[in-house]
């Protein structure tokens, strides 16, 4: 009977802890750990799945690991404005997209903030392919900072376990722009197509897994003759660009933007299975600081009146490399070095924050 009154003692401890333990956590950890996926192929997984990983993806190493973004100790302002009114039903709006937040800065006002999907200002969303544009910048920075010599040199020149494969020719432009020729296929619906299959890809031994892919593919043009969106590229871009600074990209983020732009809070970077950021995807980082990141590309990148990437860099890339079978200037994407969700607005996937300058009629194109 002692016994079993000591077990049943012990039970109830255990049975305190854990309810204890588990109302510790933020909601975001316990919406994910209910929800948690069976697997790590984000295209694959469920709606409830995806509604709770992308504000938790940097909460459980089990599901992903990253490296932290630091922010500096004061934001920049973002004060609010005066409240804008829109002729549509802006929850209703925002429950059709399924969007978590919704934010437009006005002449440096926030003159809208809404949050849907249980999200809130105090959460990180992650930024899915916006994370292209921040990693474009990047290269900016490191060509005005002269760790990058050109964006004629050749891919290999950087990483050099590239030579011999189709990027041997490839130059850091074309590379930035998706132009270099080489196959790809970027379905998120096939479970075989590249964008599928490279983040489980193993590499050899000592080898990034991402190099490791990428150097197998086959070219199918010539570069500079035509565009097709490529993921694996721009991942292609943050190694060189890894290997350029000799620093990891976080790290480089935080240096170059997040500490001078003001941001409120730390971000993260996911990292793909041989320890890199995953530079064609996947900052995690709070509604606010999105906004504040237009507002520093839309203010020209600048730094105490110096801006962070070369003069003329932020129009060049936003100009069409190669035609792409569309009318110019339609959407969904140009190939300049910017991703199309990131010029003029900022509109992310679950996220959509608008710095604009002047405000006209609504767009009619559903956020991604």
């Amino acid at each position: 009977m002692k016994i079993r009154k000591i077990a049943l003692g012990l039970l109830a401890v255990l049975v305190v802890a854990g309810v204890a333990g588990w109302f510790s956590l933020d909601k975001e950890t316990r919406g994910l750990l209910a929800t948690l996926p069976t697997n790590r192929d984000v295209l694959f997984w469920s709606q409830p799945q995806r509604d709770a990983a992308f504000r938790a993806l940097d909460r459980l190493s089990v599901l992903a690991k990253w490296h932290v973004v630091p922010a500096g100790g004061t934001p920049s302002p973002l004060p609010p404005g005066p409240s804008l009114k829109l002729p549509v039903d802006v929850d209703t709006y925002m429950a059709g997209q399924r969007s978590a937040a919704l934010l437009i800065v006005h002449d440096g006002k926030l003159r809208l903030e809404r949050y849907g999907l249980g999200f809130d200002a105090g959460g990180r969303w992650t930024s899915f392919s916006m994370a292209k544009s921040v990693t474009s910048t990047l290269v900016g920075a490191a060509l005005r900072d002269g760790t990058i010599k050109s964006m004629d040199d050749k891919v290999s020149d950087y990483v050099p376990e590239m030579k011999g494969s189709a990027y041997d020719d490839v130059s850091v432009r074309q590379l930035l722009t998706m132009t270099s020729g080489v196959k790809w296929n970027e379905d998120y619906a096939d479970p075989n197509s590249d964008v599928a299959k490279f983040n489980n890809h193993k590499p050899e031994e000592g080898v990034d897994a991402l190099v490791s892919y990428m150097r197998k593919l086959p070219r199918e043009a010539p570069a500079g003759t035509r565009w097709l969106y490529s993921t694996g590229e721009t991942n292609l871009v943050g190694v060189l660009l890894g290997a350029a600074t000799k620093k990891p990209l976080a790290t480089y983020l935080s240096e170059k933007i997040w500490v001078p732009a003001g941001m409120e809070q730390q971000a993260t970077w996911i990292l793909n299975r041989t320890g890199k950021e995953i530079s064609g995807c996947c900052i995690q980082a709070a509604s606010r600081d999105y906004a504040r990141l237009g507002l520093f590309i839309m203010n020209g990148a600048r730094v105490n009146g110096q801006s962070i990437v070369p003069d003329g860099w932020l129009a060049e890339a936003t100009t069409t490399r190669t035609d792409i079978g569309r009318p110019r200037d339609s959407p969904p994407d140009r190939p300049g070095f910017f991703h199309s969700r990131m010029r003029q607005r900022l509109r992310l996937k679950a996220t959509a924050c608008v710095p604009t300058k002047r405000l006209g009629s609504p767009s009619r194109t559903p956020a991604p």
